[in-house]
C-alpha cells in the first residue's frame, strides 16, 4: 500500500499543496462535503496537486492507489488507511459568514495509537510518543468519523460556510467571520490558537462548540508547525490546560473534568444516552416543542461529554462558576452520566450558551453531535445557533424567566426584586439562567421600585417603592412622603426622585428635600427606571424612550415587550402580568 503525507493542512483557493509519496500512485481527490471528484491523475513520489480557484472551501481527500477497507465503526478499529491524505482548501477571499475548522492536531494525536513512540497515546503509558511530526502518513479522521456528519450537512442544509485547519486559527484568518464552529472532537490546542480565539469573541465574534473534550490538552508547535509537542506531564512540559491556570471552562464553558467517557467495548454505551430539556424557553430551543424535562438527541451524548459544575436551585441548574466555567454560562440542557464510571469515566454533559466580552459561545458538549443531525430536535437546535450566531449584530430581547404576574421590578445588587399582584416582594438572581421567582415577604401594592446608585440626602442604597395610594415608600423604613397626583412611575437618578404622572409630566425631587419640582413631559411613560444617570421610560404601547435629566427625551426604537421593565449593567429588564421575564441590551438597534 501507498503511504502519503501533505506538507499543509490546508491551502488557499488557486494554490498549491505539496505531497510525499513511498511510491509513483494514481491519485483521486474529492471534496469530503459530497465525494465530489475533483481531481484525477498520477502522482509521483515528491508531488504538488494544484488546487483550483473555483474548489469550494471544503475538508478533501486525496486517495493514492486502490481504496483499502476503511470501515465506519463505534468502536473504531481501523485508523485512516496510510494512502489517505486529508487537507482543507480555505478561501482566497473570505466571504462566508460562517469558518468551520478541522481538527487536525487531534487526528494527528491518535495516529500510530498504541505503538510505542510514535503515538500520543496511550494516554498514560511510558512508551508514549511526546512529540509527533505532521510529516507522516496517517493522521485522517478517526473511523468513528465524528467531524464528518456537520460536514456532509452543512452545504446541503443551505450554509454558506468556509473550512480551516485548526493549526490556522489567528486573528487574520477569524476577523472575516463572524461565526467560528468548532466540530466533532477537537481536544489538542495551542496557546496561539486558544488566544485567538479568545479575542475573536471579547472583540465580538461568536464561537459554536458542536463538539466535546474540546482545549483538554495544551500543545506547542516547532520546526515550522510541523512538529507537536504534548509531553502530557507538567514536570516536563505541556500538560492539561488547568494546569496552565487556565482552564478550558473560560473558552468554551465546560470542561471533560466534570463531563463522562464511555470507552473500548463499552462505546456503544452512548447511543442509549439523551440530553433532558432545562430552560425549553430559550432561543436555542425555538420551533422544537420541547417542554422543560422532555428528552431528546438520543445518541448524541458521546463518546466524551464536557459540563459545567452547576447547583440545583429550586430544580433550576445554575452554575457555580467555582470550576471556571463564566457566570454568564446558562444551563439549557443536562444528561446524567455518573453511570459511565463503569464504562470509562462518569460524569455529566451540560449544553449551555454564555457571553465573553461583546461574543456570545455556544456549545453542546459533546462530539458526536454532528453526527445525529438526522434527529429533528438536534437539527432545529443546530440551525438556531447558526442561523442567531451568523447574522449580523443586533440586539434581541432573550427569556431569562417564565412568565409571573409581576406589577413592579428593580435591582439591588445582583438581586432582582419584584412584587406582584398580591403585593408579595419577589426576589430572583439577575442572570440569563430561567431561575424561579422567590417570595421574600408581604409589602402591599406598589405601582413602581427604584433602588439609588449611592446614599445621599438621608436615602441609601435600598428599595424604594411608590405605593398605590401616591406615597413614596422605603420597603425596610415606611413612608417617605406624597408622590405628586396621578403618579404612575418612579426612578431614582442623580440622587432625586423621579416621577412620571397620569397627566404626562415628569416631577423630580432631589434626596433631602421637600417640594417636587415639575420637569417637563414624560414622554408618556407608563414605566420607568434609571441607569448610569440616565432615564428610561416606556409609554403605552411598550415604545422607549431615553434622557439625561433636564434633556429632551428621544426614542430607542424598540419595545418592551411586558408592562413593567428596569434597568441595570447595561440591560434593560422586562416582565409584566402574562409576559415572561426577558432582557436584551441597552444599545439601539443596527441601521
Amino acid at each position: 500500500m501507498i503511504a502519503a503525507y501533505a506538507h499543509a493542512t490546508s491551502c488557499v483557493q488557486g494554490g498549491e499543496l505539496r505531497f510525499t509519496l513511498s511510491a509513483a500512485s494514481p491519485v483521486v481527490v474529492t471534496d469530503v462535503a459530497d465525494d465530489r471528484v475533483v481531481h484525477e491523475g498520477r502522482a509521483g513520489t515528491d508531488w504538488t496537486l494544484p488546487i483550483g480557484d473555483d474548489w469550494p472551501s471544503s475538508l478533501y481527500r486525496a486517495r493514492f492507489g486502490p481504496e483499502q477497507p476503511w470501515p465506519y465503526s463505534l468502536p473504531g478499529s481501523a485508523p485512516c488507511p496510510d494512502n489517505e491524505v486529508h487537507f482543507v482548501v480555505r478561501q482566497a477571499r473570505p466571504t462566508s459568514p460562517i469558518l468551520v475548522s478541522v481538527p487536525f492536531t487531534t487526528w494527528q494525536a491518535y495516529n500510530r495509537s498504541g505503538v510505542p513512540g510514535e503515538g500520543l497515546y496511550w494516554t498514560e503509558s511510558p512508551e508514549r510518543a511526546g512529540r509527533v511530526s505532521f510529516d507522516r502518513p496517517g493522521g485522517g479522521p478517526p473511523p468513528e468519523r465524528w467531524e464528518e456528519g456537520m460536514i456532509r450537512w452543512l452545504r446541503p442544509a443551505g450554509y454558506d460556510v468556509a473550512y480551516c485547519s485548526n493549526l490556522d486559527l489567528g486573528p487574520e484568518l477569524l476577523a472575516p467571520h463572524r461565526l467560528l464552529v468548532v466540530n466533532g472532537h477537537d481536544e489538542y490546542w495551542s496557546r496561539e490558537m486558544r488566544d485567538a480565539v479568545e479575542d475573536f469573541v471579547a472583540a465580538g465574534g461568536n464561537v459554536a462548540f458542536f463538539s466535546g473534550n474540546t482545549a483538554w490538552w495544551q500543545i506547542t508547535l516547532e520546526d515550522g508547525g510541523r512538529t507537536m509537542v504534548c509531553e502530557r506531564d507538567p514536570l516536563t512540559g505541556s500538560a492539561e490546560w488547568v494546569a496552565t491556570d487556565r482552564p478550558e471552562n473560560t473558552l468554551t464553558g465546560t470542561s471533560f473534568r466534570a463531563g463522562a467517557g464511555t470507552w473500548g467495548p463499552y462505546m456503544r454505551r452512548m447511543l442509549d444516552e439523551s440530553y433532558t430539556t432545562r430552560f425549553a424557553q430559550h432561543w436555542v430551543f425555538e420551533g422544537t416543542g420541547l417542554t422543560d424535562g422532555d428528552k431528546f438527541g438520543q445518541g448524541c451524548l458521546g463518546y466524551e461529554t464536557d459540563a459545567a459544575e452547576f447547583e440545583e436551585v429550586a430544580g433550576v441548574p445554575r452554575v457555580t462558576a467555582r470550576d471556571g466555567t463564566p457566570p454568564s454560562f446558562v444551563v439549557l440542557a443536562t444528561a446524567d452520566l455518573r453511570h459511565w464510571s463503569a464504562y470509562g469515566q462518569g460524569g455529566m454533559a451540560t449544553m449551555g450558551v454564555f457571553t465573553s466580552g461583546a461574543g456570545t459561545v455556544f456549545n453542546a458538549a459533546t462530539i458526536n453531535w454532528g453526527n445525529t443531525l438526522h434527529d429533528p430536535v438536534v437539527e432545529r437546535v443546530t440551525r438556531n445557533v447558526l442561523d442567531r450566531l451568523s447574522a449580523p449584530p443586533s440586539p434581541r430581547w432573550e427569556v431569562i424567566g417564565a412568565a409571573a404576574d409581576i406589577r413592579a421590578m428593580a435591582v439591588l445588587g445582583r438581586t432582582l426584586h419584584a412584587v406582584d399582584a398580591h403585593g408579595t416582594l419577589l426576589a430572583r438572581e439577575l442572570c440569563g439562567q430561567n431561575l424561579a421567582w422567590q417570595p421574600v415577604r408581604y409589602v402591599g401594592e406598589l405601582r413602581a421600585l427604584a433602588v439609588p446608585r449611592e446614599a445621599a440626602g438621608g436615602v441609601g442604597v435600598e428599595l424604594l417603592g411608590l405605593s398605590a395610594a401616591g406615597r413614596l415608600v422605603s420597603l425596610d423604613r415606611g413612608d417617605l412622603g406624597p408622590a405628586p397626583e396621578g403618579a404612575l412611575a418612579l426612578a431614582v437618578a442623580d440622587n432625586a426622585f423621579h416621577v412620571a404622572t397620569d397627566r404626562d409630566e415628569l416631577w423630580s425631587l432631589t434626596f433631602g428635600e421637600r417640594t417636587w419640582r415639575h420637569a417637563g413631559p414624560a414622554a408618556g411613560a407608563r414605566c420607568l427606571s434609571s441607569m448610569n444617570g440616565r432615564l428610561y421610560a416606556a409609554d403605552a404601547v411598550g415604545d422607549v424612550h431615553t434622557m439625561i435629566p433636564g434633556g429632551t427625551w428621544e426614542p430607542l426604537g424598540f419595545r418592551a415587550p411586558g408592562e413593567v421593565f428596569t434597568t441595570c449593567a447595561g440591560r434593560l429588564v422586562s416582565a409584566g402580568r402574562s409576559e415572561p421575564l426577558r432582557w436584551r441590551p441597552v444599545r439601539r438597534p443596527a441601521r
